[in-house]
């Protein structure tokens, strides 16, 4: 049925109520109150049904056909939300705010907040892992404006980036749960299909609005204050992100009270390749073991843990930054003062997340409980940090403040345990406000009062019969058999007349009927009168507990770090304005933790006089390693960790970039190779001198020629022309040969040993190249049958044979390639065409008809070719 309906009149009042409330909110799922369920009707029951497996049933018609329709109870709703945001799918919370008792018609509803992936700040339905982001994009031609927002902290981000592959980047760093994008950029192939793709209108980016919404949230004029006034695409997104987070949250936002800039200069530059290659939060396979993070992320807070996770996806290169972060975990690291604090923090509750839903009024009893345990922890971790000699740690220290009158507030507020919600009450503690112990105590001792009313009574009437009682249809009553019923005092009113008994009510108890019936609603109300108040209250601090949020949070990831320095024996890098890298005896973080055999470490030196190692050696040797171990000691230096190191000294890095291994990306069209070059060619495009490079086997994804000559120009380019740090590994032994003609440039290789047909992996990195490849001993290993392997024997016997004794020049690798082009561009001789005067022919010729080049291997066939021109 179409939801969007036009003509009501044939429809129950209920249903006019809920398809106007629906036609209100036609992208979100309604999840409509009724008494202690929530139902969904028509389209939205179907999906639900589906991605909650929900039973579908159906209630009355619409139109002459029964409504789908499903149901879930209001008190489990947390899990269903859950499920359905983490699928993408928003939900508008519909909730009577009518009286029952006084309506007429259907209890009045109403939208009261609707929940989408990125705006959500219930704790049930969010990730303490990780953050939880609200992403808006703008584009103008080529040049993309992002605005990003965790409205569960109020971190509010702008970013431009120039290119598609820039922004993608970005979008898999930022990682959002939620995308709002103009109608026109929404079938970009970047965009397609994407889980919480939000499309909106193209004047929710116009910058006029925008500055007024920001401005208006502020409370400023401009917003040259924020140093941000100049990006104009950025804050047309934050315009169309702000607009959208209020109309979802339906109240204040006043957490959202800075606007930052990230400078993409200021930062690591990693393409989606080098994020996904290096493993740093999320491995091949798409989980978080075996990750960067998941060996050196063991901070106590979910706070501090989120906030690794962000340094960890955006290295810096700001010295002075990175400097003060070496002191502090330096001073942590002394006398293990580390330990008393990281002891001290774990008592910390996520108080960034709570604080968001103390400022969007959401936060609920249990959320105080653990602010005012966080806070209690205050007073003991200033006292650890006052000696601290490290100037970021003072820092830290100041913000972490003291807060004793919330503190005390609290604790005189709220019992031990309260409950998860406020809506039953049993919050406020005893003692706090007289009121609502006045109305407590009148519910909780009506049974004691009805008791001592009835002893007195007796003793005043001398009447034996009487007795006081209470049913819910007449309240409270003084009973007297029809015998005594004539000798009632005069202040005695008659109620109810019964077969054998009289009833009355006097004025005293009819005075503690009005109190004890309405003490429990009236005490309920008290209470969340009260819990408001305190809401408040603690709002009115909001700014400063924010800032003491976002300390503890960096305290916790710095006491991290030093806690992985002195279990995983990590050093302190070194960190200089001179470019080059320089790292003595360096381990692979990750490789290292989860290997059975122990990890061999290797030594490493670059700079502008040996800017490029070519590697070689055998499969499975540990190239590959290698190269990553480099390039993530590069990374956890540039967010101030130490690093797995004997010694290491480096200059501050402004891209990495990674060429390792490839997959079809069948959805784009795109073959292995193709996947190869485009992102071959994005490092060619975009490294500086200042960039870590690389490469591994590029080329290998095409015939032999075409790989060798792609590589080897690749690699001309990267040493001769852009002359960044780089890491090359091939096996393609020709390439080896750049060194003799290219300044700058160094053979090292891989070891290895052979011992009866097998081979032992050194995993040690040796100047000069490799001496061979070790294919068949690899093969052996990966468990080729013996019969397959036996062949290849025989087959590389005749190959080698068929080379034999020819000599060897020494190789000009720039040659090699203009000769292999030349050839492979000469036009295939015609064998019909004869000549005017034939000659025999050469013994050059006659034995290159015999030769089958198909079975030749390239440094074979190199070598014959060198040979043949030594017998011309």
């Amino acid at each position: 049925m179409n939801q969007a309906v036009q003509d009501l009149s044939n429809e129950t009042p209920m249903m006019q109520q809920y398809l106007r409330i629906k036609a209100e909110h036609p992208h979100e799922i309604v999840f409509y109150r009724m008494g202690d369920f929530y139902e969904l009707f028509f389209d939205d029951a179907k999906l639900a049904s589906e991605l909650l497996d929900l039973t579908l049933t159906a209630r009355g018609k619409s139109n002459g056909e029964p409504i789908p329709m499903a149901g879930i109870p209001f008190h489990s709703a947390d899990g269903y939300l859950a499920r359905l945001v983490k699928q993408g799918v928003s939900i508008a919370i519909c909730e009577q705010v009518g009286d029952p008792a006084t309506s007429k018609g259907p209890v009045e509803r109403r939208v009261m907040r609707i929940v989408t992936p990125g705006t959500v700040s219930d704790e049930a339905l969010l990730d303490e892992r990780q953050d939880n982001l609200l992403v808006a994009v703008h584009a103008q031609d080529n040049d993309y404006g992002i605005a990003s927002l965790d409205i569960g902290s109020g971190r509010f981000l702008l970013l431009e980036v120039t290119g598609l592959e820039a922004l993608a980047a970005e979008l898999q760093r930022l990682n959002p749960a939620e995308l709002l994008v103009a109608d026109e950029l929404v079938e970009l192939e970047l965009f397609a299909k994407r889980k919480g793709l939000r499309r909106r209108a193209p004047w929710e980016f116009e910058l006029d609005t925008a500055l007024r919404l920001l401005n208006q949230q502020f409370g400023t004029q401009d917003l040259d204050g924020f140093g941000c006034s100049h990006l104009r695409h950025a804050l047309c997104a934050a315009g169309c992100l702000l607009s959208y987070a209020r109309e979802t949250q339906r109240t204040a936002l006043p957490h959202i009270r800075t606007l930052a800039f990230e400078n993409r200069d200021e930062a690591v530059a990693m393409d989606t390749a080098t994020r996904r290659n290096l493993e740093l939060d999320t491995n091949l396979s798409g989980g978080e073991e075996n990750t960067l993070l998941s060996v050196i992320n063991t901070g106590v807070t979910a706070m501090g843990r989120r906030l690794m996770r962000r340094w960890v996806n955006r290295p810096l290169r700001n010295l002075n930054t990175l400097t003060q972060r070496q002191d502090a975990i330096s001073w942590l690291l002394a006398d293990y003062a580390f330990e008393p604090i990281r002891q001290s923090l774990k008592n910390v509750g996520d108080m960034e997340r709570i604080l968001g839903r103390l400022a969007l009024r959401s936060a609920r009893p249990r959320d105080l409980s653990r602010l005012l345990s966080s806070l209690a922890c205050f007073p003991l971790l200033q006292q650890q940090l006052a000696e601290s000699n490290s100037a970021r740690i003072r820092k830290l220290a100041s913000l972490v403040s003291e807060f004793p009158l919330l503190v005390d507030l609290l604790d005189r507020a709220l019992i031990e345990n309260p409950p998860v919600v406020i809506r039953e009450g049993g919050v406020i503690a005893e003692g706090f406000d007289p009121e609502l112990d006045e109305l407590r105590a009148i519910s909780t001792n009506a049974g004691q009062f009805l008791i001592d009313l009835e002893t007195r009574e007796k003793e005043r009437t001398k009447l034996s019969t009487l007795k006081v009682g209470y049913n819910r249809v007449h309240g409270y009553f003084i009973e007297l058999s029809r015998g005594q019923a004539d000798q009632a005092p005069a202040d005695y009113i008659r109620r109810q007349t019964l077969k054998n008994a009289e009833r009355f009510i006097t004025p005293e108890l009819k005075q503690f009927e009005d109190k004890a019936l309405s003490a429990k609603s009236r005490a309920l109300s008290r209470e969340k009168a009260l819990y408001e108040e305190l809401l408040e209250t603690l709002n009115e601090h909001l700014l400063e507990l924010q800032d003491a949020s976002a300390a503890v949070s960096e305290l916790d990831v710095l006491a991290s770090f030093a806690e992985r320095a002195e279990h995983l024996n990590f050093c302190k890098p070194s960190l200089t304005e001179e470019p080059g890298i320089h790292i003595e005896k360096g381990r692979h973080p990750v490789v290292e933790q989860v290997s059975s055999q122990p990890f061999v470490a290797n030594d490493l030196a670059l700079s502008r006089q040996r800017h490029m190692l070519i590697i070689t050696g055998p499969n499975m040797g540990g190239k590959s390693t290698y190269m990553r171990q480099t390039a993530l000691i590069v990374l956890m230096a540039q967010i101030g960790c130490f690093v797995p190191a004997a010694q290491c000294e480096l200059g501050l890095t402004d891209r990495i970039f990674t060429r390792i291994g490839s997959s079809d990306d069948l959805a784009s069209g795109r073959s292995t190779f193709m996947v190869e070059m485009t992102e071959t060619a994005n490092i060619l495009h975009n490294a500086t001198p200042n960039s870590l490079v690389l490469m591994d086997e590029v080329g290998r994804g095409t015939s032999t020629f075409d790989g060798l000559s792609l590589a080897w120009a690749a690699a001309m380019h990267l040493g001769q022309t852009v002359k960044a740090f780089t890491l090359f590994a091939t096996h393609y032994f020709e390439i080896t040969a750049l060194p003799e003609t290219l300044a700058g440039v160094a053979n090292v290789h891989l070891t290895a040993t052979e011992h009866k047909d097998n081979i032992v992996f050194l995993h040690h990195i040796q100047d000069g190249p490799a001496s061979q490849s070790y294919g068949l001993q690899v093969a052996k290993l990966a468990g080729i049958p013996e019969a397959v392997l036996a062949m290849a024997r025989r087959q590389l016997a005749q190959l080698e044979a068929g080379s034999h004794g020819a000599s060897v020049a020494p190789i000009d690798a720039g040659a090699v390639v203009e000769r292999q082009a030349a050839k492979k561009s000469e036009p295939a001789p015609d064998p019909w065409q004869g000549e005017l005067f034939s000659a025999p022919p050469h013994p050059v010729v006659t034995k290159l008809e015999k030769l089958d080049l198909d079975e030749l291997t390239p440094r074979q066939a190199l070598d014959l070719l060198y040979a043949l021109k030594q017998q011309i």
